[in-house]
């Protein structure tokens, strides 16, 4: 017996499908450089880690509850003003290395979580 335990992705749900040589590719499309990726776009982002650069995440239609950032190859420790922060918007940040954050971003959004991710470009 065989069982396809492919997971089924929602129609218009954004995926992190690569990463590597500096950019993505989200849903098939490529992307140079960091990025926000929200459930239902993709848009270029500077990479600072900072409360001013993740106001498109605080401000957007869609806010999520769960901001998955992947500050790079290797894991730093996050600035503790930006995770105070982002909780009082009602984010719960979600810090780890860029790769780990792609896997984590994609299982959250195909189970339908509240969730963004952004993603440090690496090499």
């Amino acid at each position: 017996m065989s069982l396809d335990i492919t997971p089924q992705v929602p129609k218009g749900r954004q995926i992190v499908n690569a990463y590597g040589d500096g950019g993505f590719k989200i849903s098939g499309a490529p992307f140079e450089g960091s990025v926000l990726v929200f459930l239902e776009e993709t848009v270029s982002w500077s990479g600072d880690l900072t409360l001013e650069a993740l106001q498109p995440v605080i401000g957007h239609a869609s806010k999520p509850t769960i901001l998955v950032v992947g500050c790079g190859p290797d894991f730093t420790l996050p600035p503790e003003d930006l995770r105070q922060s982002l909780q009082d918007h009602g984010i719960v940040l979600e810090w780890m290395d860029t790769p780990a954050a792609c896997r984590t971003y994609n299982v959250l959004a195909i189970e339908e979580r509240d969730v963004a991710a952004a993603l440090v470009a690496v090499e």
